[in-house]
């Protein structure tokens, strides 16, 4: 299975960057992953929030096939401990699941036409995280998932 992480704007953060080059390196030993950013739109200051939006979503789907399995990363998304999370991985898995790819929009979101395209959404927490922080919490929870998938000594519970 292929895993794709697709996000809306670069990280401006030193530190979620170094992270998540941690975290990528050794998810690379489990599967098949892809880190995408799509650059922030220039010139959208005279643009309204839908604007934005719908613009960032042509972005998206350009980057994504019919074939692929997508998941929102979403506030209202369903939410799950690591050890249940890792049951849906392991699922993907042994459902032969090809692609999967897991979007985090921009800063006001998802247009309707990603909600619509979406299989899924998945909340990583009840509370809100800005769109850079959340790239660093997600990846280092796929890489605990692969852990636990593998036995490995990583996750404690």
């Amino acid at each position: 299975m292929k895993i794709t992480f697709l996000t809306v704007g670069k990280t401006t953060f030193p530190f979620v960057k170094e992270g998540c080059d941690i975290f990528i390196k050794r998810i690379k030993h489990y599967t098949a992953f892809e880190y995408i950013e799509i650059p922030e739109l220039k010139n959208a200051g005279g643009l309204s929030k839908e604007q934005i939006k719908q613009k960032e979503g042509e972005l998206i789907l350009k980057n994504i096939k019919n074939t692929d399995k997508v998941v929102l990363l979403d506030e209202r998304g369903k939410t799950f401990t690591s050890i249940n999370w890792s049951k849906e991985i392991e699922k993907e898995i042994i459902c032969g699941t090809k692609s999967l790819v897991f979007i985090v929009g921009g800063a006001y979101g998802f247009a309707q036409t990603i909600y619509d395209r979406a299989d899924a959404k998945l909340s990583l927490s009840s509370m809100t995280f800005s769109h850079q922080i959340i790239r660093l919490f997600f990846i280092e929870q796929l890489y605990r998932a692969f852990t636990i998938i593998k036995g490995e000594p990583y996750h404690n519970e």
